[in-house]
């Protein structure tokens, strides 16, 4: 039953991720909500996975404070949006380390990627514009989440 439960949430999660990113793309913003599942989902994750108060959850409830602060200094510097911040936040609630490392990596190389892509896609159109360009950064952090998550799920069910 608890392995049938982790499945469930890590599908709720991976649902709640994809739904951010399709947002991020239709609107340019991550809806206060879906953050909010998903970091409150953490603490269900945690009692399903028996991590323990101390020290496990303690460092995972640090480690998401430092990563919320440095991506709110990013913010504060305008190259990234409110949602993403809190996308990012949120997440951190959920990965132990390595893997929020793995994600951060990802999610900047993705993020990357499709800024070069969308600064293709409007020389291409031959859009001139000296405004900066809005890149959804939703869909670098749901990618990068879904493919560190990945191996996890499989291994879960498998």
């Amino acid at each position: 039953m608890g392995a049938i439960f982790q499945a469930i949430l890590l599908g709720a999660l991976a649902l709640l991720l994809v739904s951010a990113g399709v947002e991020d793309v239709r609107f340019r913003t991550i809806a206060n909500a879906k953050n909010a599942a998903i970091a409150l989902g953490a603490p269900v994750w945690w009692w399903a996975t028996g991590m323990a108060l101390w020290p496990d959850i303690a460092i995972q409830i640090g480690c998401a404070g430092i990563v919320f602060a440095l991506f709110i200094v990013v913010f504060a510097m305008n190259m990234m949006g409110g949602g993403d911040v809190k996308l990012i936040g949120a997440l951190a609630l959920w990965l132990p380390l390595a893997p929020l490392l793995r994600m951060l990596i990802l999610m900047s190389l993705l993020g990357g990627a499709l800024t070069l892509l969308m600064l293709l896609h409007n020389r291409l159109r031959r859009r001139e514009s000296a405004a900066a360009i809005e890149v959804p950064y939703g869909v670098a952090i749901t990618l990068g989440a879904l493919i560190v998550l990945y191996e996890p799920i499989l291994n879960r069910i498998g």
